[in-house]
């Protein structure tokens, strides 16, 4: 069907996120039984499981590095360049995005770029805006759940917990966001350099397979 082939490349990755997130319940839900029952607790349920602050806290800690990354990457490649990388625009080739305003009356152009200099400005930018958005989200939601599982963990050593907007400065928190936010970084970093020297036939993230390792941009 055309509306499987024109839509695959995004049903097949919500597809693995889908078979993803239930594997990471899963394997949580039995790990923090084990856990429990190590500590002389009782177990939990597979659906009690997926509102356990340590799940929830795992989950947004994930999808808040995944955001950073693909925020920072859009709108540092709108400023910054790798010569030689299909991940990159080319240093000397002239902006294609110059004016907005008469390339709004051009066929098929977004009808907001009709509706005045403020949302052409606003439209112009709205991918990395709401990219960062969404990691801003993410971010307040592992800092929720993450204070929550740490007081749960607290009350179970006798201890006192810490209110969230201490555990929002506490070494927990920042060390679970840095693991995941370095190797965010190092992947992207490695990928725009391998995609100046390697190729993958038909990918528009790869420059053409006889394309010479100097050329910059897909």
């Amino acid at each position: 069907m055309r509306l499987l082939r024109d839509n695959s490349l995004t049903l097949i990755l919500l597809l693995l996120f889908a078979i993803s997130l239930i594997g990471q319940w899963l394997a949580g839900w039995h790990f923090n039984n084990s856990e429990l029952v190590r500590h002389h607790q009782s177990e939990i349920g597979p659906v009690a499981f997926l509102r356990d602050p340590l799940f929830l806290s795992s989950v947004f800690e994930n999808w808040e590095s995944e955001f950073l990354q693909m925020s920072a990457y859009v709108m540092l490649t709108a400023v910054l360049m790798q010569r030689g990388s299909a991940e990159s625009r080319d240093p000397d080739a002239p902006l294609r995005d110059g004016d907005l305003a008469k390339q709004a009356r051009k066929a098929g152009a977004p009808a907001i770029l009709r509706a005045g200099a403020l949302w052409r400005w606003l439209y112009a930018r709205s991918l990395g805006i709401v990219l960062f958005m969404l990691f801003g989200a993410s971010f307040t939601l592992h800092l929720v759940y993450s204070a929550q599982a740490a007081a749960a963990e607290a009350a179970q050593h006798g201890d006192t917990a810490e209110p969230i907007h201490a555990y929002l400065f506490s070494a927990q928190l920042w060390f679970e966001s840095f693991q995941n936010w370095q190797s965010e970084f190092l992947s992207t970093a490695v990928l725009i350099v391998l995609s100046i020297f390697l190729r993958q036939r038909e990918s528009p993230e790869s420059k053409p397979v006889a394309a010479p390792h100097s050329q910059t941009g897909a």
